[in-house]
C-alpha cells in the first residue's frame, strides 16, 4: 500500500487536531449545504490573480441569477498556500465541492478517492469538447478533471531582439534542435554581451517531457511510474550542456536567478531574451510584462518534422468535484455552466486558457485581446500535429518540477555531470513516488 506523500500527511495531522478542537465538526462531508427554503450552497475554490477572482466571481453571480436556488461560495487565494489548504480540507473531510485543480495533483487526490467521476456526473456535457482535450483529465477509465482551458508548451519568441541581433525568425515547421541552438548562438553573439538568443531548457518538468515525448517515452507512464531512463535524461542535459558551451543560452548564475525570477523580472520580460519556454496562455502576461508583441513558436525536434515535436493539448487546470459532495447535481450543474454557457464564456474568456469547447471558443474569437487571439490562433494552427495527451503525474509526482530545477542547476554549474545528474533525478524521483 502506497504511503501518503509529505503534504498529505500534514494535512493529515492538522485535520485530526482540528477534528478534536472542534469536536468533529467538520465530518459528514462538504459543508456545502441546504436551508429550509430547499436553498443549496456549495463551496467552490480556485487559485489566481486578482483578475480572475473578479472575473470568477462575475461567473458566480451570473449562474446565481439563472439559478436562485443555488447560491456559490466562492474560496480563493494565491498558488503558494493553495494546495496545503486544500489538502487539510480534504484529509477533514471538509473539501469545497467544486475545486479548481492542476495536472500535477489531480491523480492524486483522484487515487485518494477524493473526487467525483465526472463521467457519472447528473448533466455535464462534454459532446462539444474535442475529445483530446477531455483526455488530459481521463484516467482508470474515468474523468476526474474537466479541462477549464488548452494549453500546449511553446517556445515564445520576441521579434524586437530578433531584429535588434539582425536575425530572421525561424521557419517553426521544420527547425531542428541544432537549428534552433545555431539561432540562439547567432542571436548572443550578435547581441554581445547584452542578451542571449534562449533561456535554458531544465527549469521545470515541462520541458524533460516534451523531450521524452520526441523520443518515444514520457515523464509519466500510464501505471503511475517515471516514463523516462537515464539515457533520456543524459541526452537532455548533455545537449543543454553542448548549448551552454555555444552560448546559445546565458550563464548558469542566470539562469538559477531567472528560473525563479517573477514574470515581471524575468528574462523574457526585461528583453535579455529572444526565445524562451512558456505555456501558451502565458503569452498575453509575457507580451503585457515586456511591452512587446510576443509570438509562439512550435517547439523544435529531432527529426526536424512538426508532426514529432511531442506536442499535446494540456489542460490549463481543471475542474474537479468532491467525492464528498451533499449535492453532485447541482455542482454538475455549475461545473456545466462554467465549461457550456456562452454567459460564463463571455466573461472569462482566454483567462484560462482557450476554450476547449469549441462553439464557446469560436463565439468569444473576436472579444479577445491580440495576444489570447494568436494564442488561440495558435492552438488551432497545430491541432493536426499533436499526439496524445501525456499521462498526469502519479502520487508524489507533484516533486519533479523543483528536482528537475535542482540537478538542471547543478549540470549547468558544471558542479555534476549528466550522467551523474540522471542517475541522482531518476533515484530521487522514483523515491518521491514509493512514498
Amino acid at each position: 500500500m502506497r504511503l501518503f506523500s509529505r503534504r498529505w500527511s500534514r494535512a493529515l495531522a492538522a485535520a485530526a487536531i482540528a477534528t478534536t478542537l472542534l469536536g468533529a465538526s467538520a465530518c459528514g462531508g462538504s459543508s456545502g449545504g441546504s436551508s429550509a427554503n430547499g436553498e443549496v450552497t456549495l463551496r467552490f475554490n480556485w487559485w489566481g490573480s486578482d483578475t480572475r477572482h473578479k472575473l470568477t466571481q462575475q461567473v458566480i453571480d451570473s449562474f446565481q441569477k439563472e439559478h436562485p436556488t443555488i447560491k456559490i461560495k466562492g474560496e480563493f487565494g494565491e498558488w503558494s498556500g493553495y494546495w496545503d489548504k486544500l489538502a487539510t480540507t480534504v484529509a477533514a473531510n471538509d473539501a469545497p465541492d467544486i475545486i479548481q485543480m492542476d495536472e500535477k495533483y489531480l491523480r492524486e487526490y483522484a487515487d485518494r478517492g477524493a473526487l467525483l467521476d465526472l463521467k457519472k456526473a447528473d448533466g455535464l456535457d462534454t459532446s462539444k469538447f474535442q475529445p483530446d482535450t477531455l483526455g488530459a483529465g481521463e484516467f482508470d477509465n474515468g474523468l476526474y478533471g474537466l479541462n477549464a482551458g488548452i494549453n500546449a508548451f511553446t517556445i515564445v519568441a520576441n521579434p524586437a531582439v530578433f531584429k535588434a541581433a539582425g536575425v530572421a525568425l525561424p521557419d517553426d515547421k521544420t527547425w531542428t534542435w541544432d537549428k534552433y541552438s545555431q539561432i540562439a548562438q547567432q542571436i548572443s553573439t550578435k547581441l554581445n554581451g547584452k542578451g542571449w538568443g534562449t533561456a535554458a531548457y531544465g527549469t521545470n518538468d515541462a520541458s524533460l517531457n516534451m523531450w521524452a515525448r520526441q523520443h518515444g517515452e514520457s515523464l509519466f507512464t500510464k501505471d503511475g511510474k517515471l516514463g523516462v531512463t537515464k539515457d533520456d535524461v543524459t541526452g537532455f542535459y548533455t545537449n543543454l550542456l553542448k548549448m551552454q558551451d555555444a552560448k546559445a543560452i546565458p550563464s548558469a548564475a542566470f539562469t538559477a536567478q531567472d528560473m525563479n525570477a517573477p514574470l515581471d523580472q524575468s528574462g523574457m520580460a526585461t528583453g535579455k531574451l529572444a526565445m524562451g519556454y512558456a505555456w501558451s496562455n502565458q503569452l498575453n502576461a509575457l507580451s503585457k510584462a515586456s511591452g512587446q508583441q510576443l509570438k509562439l513558436l512550435r517547439l523544435p525536434s529531432v527529426t526536424g518534422k512538426a508532426t514529432e515535436n511531442g506536442a499535446y493539448y494540456k489542460g490549463s487546470m481543471f475542474w474537479s468535484i468532491s467525492s464528498r459532495s451533499k449535492h453532485p447535481k447541482e455542482a454538475a450543474e455549475f461545473v456545466n455552466y462554467l465549461a457550456n454557457s456562452p454567459a460564463a464564456g463571455n466573461i472569462l474568456l482566454a483567462e484560462r486558457g482557450v476554450p476547449p469547447n469549441t462553439e464557446i471558443r469560436a463565439a468569444v474569437a473576436s472579444k479577445l485581446k491580440p495576444a489570447d487571439a494568436a494564442s488561440q490562433t495558435f492552438i488551432q494552427t497545430i491541432s493536426s500535429e499533436l499526439g496524445e495527451p501525456s499521462p498526469p503525474p502519479p502520487v508524489g509526482g507533484g516533486q519533479v518540477e523543483k528536482i528537475i530545477q535542482r540537478y538542471t542547476t547543478e549540470v549547468l554549474f558544471g558542479r555534476m555531470k549528466p550522467d551523474q545528474a540522471a542517475q541522482k533525478f531518476i533515484d530521487e524521483v522514483n523515491g518521491e513516488l514509493q512514498k
